[in-house]
């Protein structure tokens, strides 16, 4: 009796990981729509903070639909996405433009650019008498950023356009459905797994989705404030003007969003495009080129320091319940991992493990030990 019961529990087990293979099989074949389906879960996660908010309206004391407070919610994260692109790309393409332009042979000397220049020239004298190491950086800038850089670019992206057109639709008509149901993307896993685990499995998922939504609204809260106090330090005090200031700002926030890299990246960038703008269109603050570059760095200094000490420890606090040290090892094997992608989906993927280890392995030793807090957490959540 034993011996059969063995073999049953193999044929199980064989019969389970052949289902297993099967749908991993379907999965990567289908995996484009897997890809717009994560992304619209995204897009909904951005969208419940908002929809919970419009169902608080009440006309003539009547709650409007959820259909109409779907499309609603749609229609304010596209708006603020193409208000965004139409705001900043022109700002950016102008500054290209004046890249192209600028005559490199008036750009000001001094004595510390001297100095540098005199330096080199003594270690490479190949390179002649009149090199000047400004002049050799903003012609660099301008063969990097020149119109037909751009122009060869903006064809590579037009070679996709009917591929993202696709994309995009799939991804707005799928976030409909996920943000006019909360709930629909949870009912969709929970048909996947036994009965015995459906309650267990819904209740998770509900935590996962609670925890990503605050997770990104606190990433677009961050990269809006990043994008804040970088505007206001260079229109301000850089004297770019503010819609330059605002282009340079919002490539800052939104580099932000890469942990570690991105937010040096962004500062490399800023400097670079001040200086471009000073020296090929007369824009900026009346300082030499070295202390007005010191002044853009200090200001988009600043806002790092202000996102590393206000904001994160805000978000990754509130929002996904761990400790900076959590997060920085997580981001280290993330990084490690996947290189830039891994620090992008790296804390995401680290919250939806927490969230199961805490409903699903509470038991085990290791994860009471790394994870001491884990306690409460399934107290207050799953009870």
């Amino acid at each position: 009796m034993e011996k059969k019961s063995n073999t049953e529990l193999l044929a199980g087990w064989i019969m389970n990981v052949a289902v297993l293979g099967v749908i991993l099989g379907l999965c990567w074949y289908f995996r484009s729509v897997l890809v717009y389906i994560l992304a619209a879960f995204v897009v909904s996660l951005l969208g419940h903070p908002l929809m919970e908010l419009m169902r608080r309206i009440k006309v003539r004391g009547k709650q409007l639909p959820d259909a109409l407070l779907a499309v609603i919610t749609i229609l304010v994260i596209l708006g603020v996405l193409s208000f965004t692109v139409t705001q900043i790309i022109p700002v950016v393409l102008h500054i290209v433009r004046e890249a192209s332009v600028m005559n490199t042979q008036n750009v000001p000397y001094n004595s510390i650019i001297n100095q540098v220049n005199e330096g080199i020239r003594g270690l490479f004298p190949s390179l002649g008498p009149k090199f000047n190491v400004v002049t050799a950086l903003l012609e660099q800038i301008r063969s990097v950023m020149s119109v037909t850089n751009v122009t060869s670019f903006l064809g590579s992206v037009a070679s996709v356009t009917a591929g993202i057109v696709v994309g995009v639709f799939s991804i707005v008509f799928i976030s409909f459905f996920f943000i006019k149901d909360d709930n629909l993307f949870c009912k969709i896993i929970s048909a996947l797994v036994p009965d015995s685990m459906e309650e267990s499995v819904e209740k998770t998922l509900s935590e996962i989705v609670h925890l990503l939504s605050r997770y990104f609204l606190g990433l677009v809260i961050e990269v809006a404030g990043v994008i804040l106090v970088d505007f206001l330090g260079l229109w301000l005090i850089a004297r770019i003007g503010p819609q330059y200031a605002l282009g340079i700002a919002f490539i800052a926030g939104v580099l932000n969003v890469i942990p570690y890299v991105g937010p040096l990246i962004g500062e490399v960038i800023g400097v670079l495009l001040c200086v471009v703008l000073k020296y090929g269109a007369g824009i900026g603050l009346g300082v030499p080129i070295w202390a007005f570059a010191i002044i853009v760095f200090g200001v988009m200094m600043l806002a790092q320091l202000i996102d590393n000490f206000v904001y994160q420890p805000l978000i990754y606090s509130t929002s996904i319940k761990s400790t900076p040290l959590e997060i920085f090892i997580v981001l280290l094997i993330a990084g490690k991992m996947g290189g830039t992608l891994g620090l992008l989906v790296g804390i995401p993927v680290y919250t939806v493990i927490r969230v199961i280890a805490a409903r699903f392995f509470y038991n085990h030793k290791a994860v009471r030990r790394l994870m001491p807090d884990i306690e409460k957490e399934n107290t207050d959540v799953f009870i």
